[in-house]
């Protein structure tokens, strides 16, 4: 169902409810009007007119019993037992009239006096009374109560002497004749006007006393109520008393009043349950009225002295008409008196009471007021201040006194002005039962000019407010620091990755969501780590520090520099709506290479000069693009950047992103390609240069494919290296050489435990087959010093697979100038003293080449790949070959060369004293089968013929003889 419909559906009951209560009412007017106007014309005959004058009453009252009974058992409160005796009231006239019915219509007799008919009359008035009383507001103190009673008394009292005076002395005269039947009939003259008089009373007070709880229906009781007793007065007047008869117009008032209290309980209740709930601007009005009317409000006070002048009404009548004054005129005259007396002097004393207590809670909320922190204020409904609480001159800085008299708009920031001015207006318009008070923060003007950030709790106030005011100036300044302290980055204080997100959502969203040639860049310093490793964090920490400020100073005032962790940085370049895209890009391509120069100039870092470069990626909001995506391509086009050759600006294209894709599903691949079994190890001979003998084997993994066929391409080993690689085997030519590694450390380490392992278990076959040649692994120093690697580990796989020592040769990369080479030392020298020899591979390239030499017992130097390959054809390379060659012949080491592919090169190197080579000169990486088969064989033929070695750190043999020395000093070469 729609929400319309709902609320249509919630509004009908209401709507039906106040028609059904219309439809009663009218039926009340028409029934009570119709019995009067047949009462009027004498209903057309007496036997009619007695029918409906004792019948019809009587059918009337019944009604007025029935409906205030069941009232009574449909309700649970205090109320009930005043409806049940409204019920009996009722019931009791409805029996009267019956029985007055029963004489002149079904008898044809006059009714005698006194009868039954007078008794249940009689009955009507006291439960009345009493029902009266229980709905009265009950006082909660005995000064109350006798407040109560004297109230009853003037007013019961006064009617008393006015009715004595007029009526009631000529009965009670008439009783004292002696006649025969008079005292009863006088009796009963006397008793309905008494009865009358204390019901009289009853309703006026009820009607200055009565409760709040359902008002509406107590109210058509007492309306009921007081025109029975109109009637009855009417009725025992002299002048209608002698000729009344059944059927007449004075029927109609009892007939109305039976009809009225019949009507009160229900017809209130369902006026009360269908009245629709008024809009809120007639509730705004309502509330905005006195809660108390001045005239009504008074009547209670004025009882009394109305209650007086009655009571001197009737004396005055008595004088004026010339009679003797009653002793009951007097009698009654003095209690009323008396009791006038008694209320004022209780009165006298409850006002004398209020007035200190008054005096006592005034002092109590003077001292709360004016001792209180808070500044509190009282404006006028034109916004007047009309008074202001002491604390204003410690808050303010201004006097109270100074301050009132100001117009409270002249104290708040013009900036804040109309948002306080339209939530007062909001909150005056609001009904205030559902919002009582309002908070409203603005800022104050202070003594000493300043502006103070101000919270103040607002009351309504005769029309005007009631401010309580508190400086929390401190406070917004703390949220506003602790808001741009999760904004912005502690060291630089450019804003952080969080708000710089949310500025390129701004960019890409709201007035500028079309707008396609906003950019985002993405900055990396190359070359950071070193300067933290060299000359410490702390200079780290102040060139980020002044590129932070040279970064802030080049970009534009609408353009935003944040600081996105470590050493990356990023710019947003907001766009200029402009719609060709080739002229934003070069612009946008000039201001990164801007930013590129800049922070790339050196830096003076404690004292001395430091330089980075800086790599730059830059990417465009196309259509539709999300925040995330925005800055995941500029994070790509700054890697590629990096990946380029540094300190370069590189624009984001779609290619990159279809890399990563294709990198993400390689690197998946990898991840199984382990435990699905699917590497193979190869091995690649090591051969001597002048005999062509096999003298090691290099163990290199390979990665076998869905098709059987085993490979390593060189984007496998690209991706090894970017993801924290290591671990592999040795040189090929056209790619069949190197490692191959998985894009995650703990993959690495696993990779390499199984190369290690499997070469170490293939070369112990071997060896129990006859064939001892060592098998050499490659393996970095950072995957050596590993924790999941311990010596024991080693030593362990060694003498489980029974591999003797000097078989297991490590081939040792260091390339990393943060490698710590006292741990590793201590590293390689527990190992060497396992058996396991020592080669440094890559030698003549990288950081650690020649401090390697220098500090690790290292047993083999086998040249980078690099230097080979360039031997022959450049003179250059020739001599820095021949030159490091000379260093390992004088260290007495053995050299081998890797990448060893063409003949020449096997000439060249073999004549500046190179011992052994690797390549495909000789061979290519073998499965078992083929390596054992050239084994067998055990030579490879040789460019230019076996020769004798001519070097004196060589072996005569072709086997790979290590020549073990001092590492703390250079050895002497043999003669």
């Amino acid at each position: 169902m729609s929400a319309p419909g709902a609320a249509l559906l919630t509004r009908q009951p209401l709507s039906g409810g106040g028609g059904k209560n219309l439809a009663m009412q009218l039926l009340l007017a028409v029934v009570s009007s119709g019995y009067g106007v047949g009462a009027a014309l004498g209903w057309g005959s007496e036997e009619l007119a007695d029918f409906m004058g004792d019948f019809g009453l009587s059918a009337a009252g019944l009604l007025a019993a029935v409906s205030c009974f069941t009232y009574a058992r449909a309700i649970d409160s205090r109320e009930r037992p005043a409806w049940l005796l409204f019920a009996f009231s009722s019931l009791m006239g409805g029996c009267g009239n019956a029985v007055w019915g029963w004489y002149e219509v079904v008898l044809g007799q006059s009714v005698p006096k006194p009868s039954i008919a007078d008794f249940a009359f009689l009955c009507f008035a006291p439960p009345a009374i009493v029902g009266l009383l229980v709905l009265a507001k009950r006082p909660v103190t005995r000064a109350g109560w006798v407040c109560l009673g004297l109230d009853s008394w003037l007013i019961g009292g006064s009617l008393l002497t006015l009715s004595w005076s007029l009526a009631l002395a000529h009965a009670a005269r008439t009783a004292q004749t002696g006649a025969p039947g008079s005292v009863p009939r006088a009796a009963l003259s006397l008793a309905y006007p008494l009865l009358d008089i204390a019901l009289v009373s009853m309703v006026l007070v009820l009607h200055f006393r009565r409760s709040e709880t359902n008002r509406s229906a107590v109210n058509t009781a007492i309306a009921a109520l007081s025109l029975t007793v109109l009637s009855d007065a009417l009725f025992t007047s002299p002048l209608l008393s002698a000729e009344y008869q059944s059927g007449q117009l004075l029927d109609a008032g009892w007939f109305a009043g039976s009809l009225l209290l019949a009507y009160a309980p229900w017809g209130a209740r369902r006026s009360q349950a269908g009245q629709p709930l008024p809009d809120p601007a007639a509730r705004a009005r309502a509330a905005e009225r006195p809660h108390s009317r001045p005239i009504t409000g008074s009547l209670p006070a004025l009882t009394p002295y109305l209650a007086a002048a009655v009571c001197t009404l009737g004396i005055l009548y008595n004088v004026v008409d010339g009679r003797k004054v009653d002793r009951v005129v007097v009698f009654t005259g003095c209690t009323v008196v008396l009791a006038l007396v008694i209320r004022q002097g209780i009165m006298l004393l409850d006002n004398i009471a209020l007035t200190q207590e008054l005096a006592q809670k005034e002092n109590h909320f003077r001292s709360l007021v004016q001792g209180s922190s808070d500044v509190i204020m009282i404006a006028a409904p034109t916004g007047t201040l009309r008074y202001v609480s002491p604390a204003a001159a410690g808050v303010y800085g201004r006097e109270a006194e100074e301050l009132v008299g100001t117009e409270l708009a002249a104290l708040i920031h013009p900036d804040d002005l109309g948002r306080v001015v339209h939530e007062v207006r909001r909150f005056l318009a609001a009904p205030p039962a559902e919002e009582p008070t309002t908070r409203i923060e603005c800022r104050f003007e202070s003594g000493d000019g300043e502006w103070l950030n101000v919270e103040s709790t607002v009351n309504r106030h005769q029309g005007g407010l009631i401010l309580n005011s508190r400086d929390v100036t401190e406070r917004v300044r703390l949220q506003a620091q602790l808001q741009h302290s999760a904004e912005h980055d502690a060291l630089t204080d450019l804003p952080n990755r969080a708000l710089f997100t949310r500025r390129v959502r701004q960019a890409l969203t709201g007035r500028r969501a079309g707008d396609h040639s906003t950019a985002v860049l993405f900055i990396d310093l190359d070359g950071f780590k070193a300067v933290n490793d060299t000359i410490g964090h702390q200079a780290g920490d102040e060139l980020l520090v002044e590129a932070a400020h040279r970064l802030q100073d080049s970009v534009r005032a609408g353009d935003t520099a944040a600081r996105l962790g470590g050493d990356e940085f990023a710019a947003l370049i907001l766009g200029d709506g402009g719609r060709d895209r080739s002229a934003r890009e070069y612009q946008v391509h000039e201001i990164a290479d801007r930013l590129r120069t800049t922070l790339s100039q050196p830096y003076r870092i404690a004292g001395s000069e430091v330089r980075v470069a800086a790599s730059i990626g830059v990417a465009f909001a196309d259509p539709g693009i999300t925040p995330s995506d925005l800055m995941r391509n500029a994070d790509l086009a700054m890697y590629r950047a990096k990946a380029g050759g540094k300190n370069r600006v590189e624009m984001y294209a779609p290619q990159m992103q279809a890399e990563v894709v294709r990198k993400a599903e390689l690197a998946g691949r990898l991840r199984t390609a382990l435990h699905d079994g699917e590497f193979a190890l190869l091995h690649q001979p090591v051969v001597s240069l002048a005999t062509g003998e096999i003298s090691a084997v290099a163990a290199q993994a390979r990665w076998r494919s869905a098709q059987g066929i085993l490979f390593t391409p060189a984007e496998f080993l690209r991706v090894a290296e970017q993801s924290d690689g290591g671990g592999g085997g040795g040189g090929g030519h056209g790619g069949s050489g190197g490692q191959v590694a998985v894009p995650d450390a703990s993959r690495t380490a696993e990779l390499g435990r199984w190369l290690l392992e499997e070469a170490v278990v293939q070369a112990a076959d071997r060896h129990r087959a006859g064939h001892d040649v060592p098998v050499a692994v490659r393996m970095t120093a950072q995957r050596l010093l590993d924790r999941s690697m311990p010596l024991a580990s080693v030593e362990a796989l060694l003498t489980r697979h029974g591999l003797p020592s000097g078989a297991l040769v490590l081939e040792l990369a260091v390339s990393d100038p943060r490698v710590p080479f006292d741990d590793l030392e201590r590293r390689l020298a527990a190992l060497r003293r396992l058996g396991v020899l020592i080669a440094l591979d890559g030698f003549g390239s990288g950081y650690a080449a020649i401090s390697a030499l220098r500090r690790l017992p290292v047993d083999m130097l086998k040249l980078d790949r690099g230097l080979v390959e360039g031997v022959v054809e450049s003179p250059r390379l020739h001599k820095i070959t021949a030159g490091l060659l000379r260093i390992a012949n004088d260290l007495g080491m053995q050299s081998a060369a890797e990448g060893v592919d063409l003949p020449e090169q096997v000439l060249a190197l073999r004549a500046m004293g190179c011992t052994h080579g690797q390549g495909m000169a000789f061979s290519g990486p073998l499965d078992e089968y083929r390596l054992r088969r050239a084994l067998v064989r055990g030579t490879f033929p040789v460019p230019g013929g076996v020769v004798q070695p001519a070097l004196a750190g060589g072996s005569s043999g072709g086997s790979m003889v290590i020549h073990r020395g001092s590492h703390n000093e250079t050895p002497v070469p043999p003669a």
